[in-house]
């Protein structure tokens, strides 16, 4: 499973080979990108590839000096409230 940053597309996104089975996108508003949607195919479900496409994300967002705004469902119980991401949000 490969996860790439997309920047041109605004998401990070999984690869199974050539097949991509998750993306994780987001848009720039005032600065701040604002994680709108986390999808993986039900097939590649339970392995963890949502968390990971959000913190590729949040791994860019660090390296550029961004803040996020998690609306998506799944990125707002992953990074609201846990210390370990305070510094982006």
């Amino acid at each position: 499973m490969q996860i790439r940053y997309e920047v041109e597309h605004g998401r990070s996104a999984a690869y199974d080979g050539e097949n991509r089975v998750g993306i994780a996108e987001f848009e720039d508003a005032d600065g701040r990108w604002v994680i709108t949607h986390t999808e993986v195919d039900p097939a590649y479900g339970g392995q963890g590839i949502a968390r990971r496409l959000i913190e590729e994300i949040i791994a860019e967002a660090r390296r550029t000096g961004k803040k996020i705004v998690p609306v998506c469902s799944y990125a707002e119980k992953m990074m609201t409230g846990k210390e370990e991401y305070r510094d982006v949000l």
